[in-house]
């Protein structure tokens, strides 16, 4: 077993009065994407920034592993590790792309030759090559973000700080930063993301952590927290009105909708649930016309758990 790529123990922050990261722990295993979730003023940026060393951690804070190094002891060796691309994009406007990448690969003292090198592997990479020589101002911001990543990429760093990186683009231009990411975790790179799409965590995240009030209200795969939140169920519906009246005699817990000739069923949308609804309609000799099966998401899971109340009877131990 390696060690994990980021480990937190009691991670706190305040200032003056306002607690902003109130006792989080965290443990990002390597080659994965672990997404950190919240309402706006969670904590989330402050969170990136602490581990990233940008700021530091409150004095209660336990121990900060990054990289494996001690976040508190060999800061230097944590940022030598990892890359960081924030929500708003570190990009140049005035200089070329490929100007923007030459200048990032000096600021990592790479020599002139290892410099070009590096800056036209990744700019084919990243499918920047035709842009390269224009001036950055003149990118679409699916491009800008490429290119963003692009430049973190210089330093060839094994865990990369993505704070909600998809901000602002359109749908197409986000599904290809998923691509990018998908592509980076592949190789290796772990990657601690931050979004406010909750389909974007859904997509690429392997575990979820939920910041609510300074503290992690859960923490599981998509799947695990998906089922701390009730209300799944499976529809029937019918075309015929015999079939749906009998449909409804034989499962006499459904809730009837009369007018549109359908059935709902409590459900956790597992196979043994749906077949035993099924089941039970061929026992009694009738064929449902359409059935669907609802299950949580995670907007639903997100609401429920940074709500007034959260998720009642469902301690975060329980997705852990």
């Amino acid at each position: 077993m390696t060690d994990p790529a980021i480990t937190a123990n009691g991670l706190r922050k305040s200032y003056g009065d306002t607690t902003v990261l109130d006792g989080v722990d965290l443990s990002v295993p390597e080659g994965t994407v672990f997404s950190l979730l919240g309402p706006n003023g969670a904590g989330k940026t402050t969170a990136v920034k602490i581990l990233s060393t940008l700021i530091s951690p409150g004095p209660a804070s336990g121990q900060i592993r990054v990289g494996g190094h001690d976040l508190a002891a060999d800061p230097q060796a944590v940022r030598a590790a990892i890359g960081v691309t924030g929500q708003f994009s570190a990009v140049d406007g005035l200089i070329t792309g490929e100007e923007n990448m030459l200048l990032m690969a000096d600021l990592h003292h790479l020599s002139r030759r290892e410099g070009r090198r590096a800056a036209a592997e990744l700019l084919e990479r990243f499918d920047l090559v035709e842009a390269a020589r224009k001036p950055a101002s003149t990118y679409s911001g699916g491009m800008k973000r490429r290119l963003d990543i692009a430049m973190t990429l210089v330093g060839n760093p094994r865990i990369i700080f993505l704070d909600e990186p998809t901000t602002g683009l359109d749908p197409r231009s986000r599904h290809s930063m998923w691509q990018i990411i998908r592509e980076l975790v592949t190789g290796g790179v772990t990657v601690f993301l931050t979004t406010q799409y909750l389909e974007e965590a859904d997509e690429l995240a392997d575990r979820i952590a939920v910041l609510n009030d300074g503290r992690i209200a859960a923490e599981g795969t998509a799947e695990e927290l998906k089922r701390l939140v009730p209300g799944g169920h499976v529809r029937l519906r019918f075309t015929d009105p015999a079939a749906y009246r009998s449909a409804a005699s034989a499962l006499g817990e459904a809730s009837r909708n009369d007018e549109a000739l359908a059935l709902q069923l409590p459900s956790g949308g597992s196979q043994r649930d749906l077949r035993a609804v099924l089941d039970r309609l061929d026992s009694a000799g009738i064929e449902a016309d359409e059935l669907t099966v609802h299950t949580p998401d995670l907007d639903d899971v997100f609401f429920a758990l940074t709500g007034p109340a959260g998720v009642p009877d469902q301690p975060k131990e329980a997705v852990r």
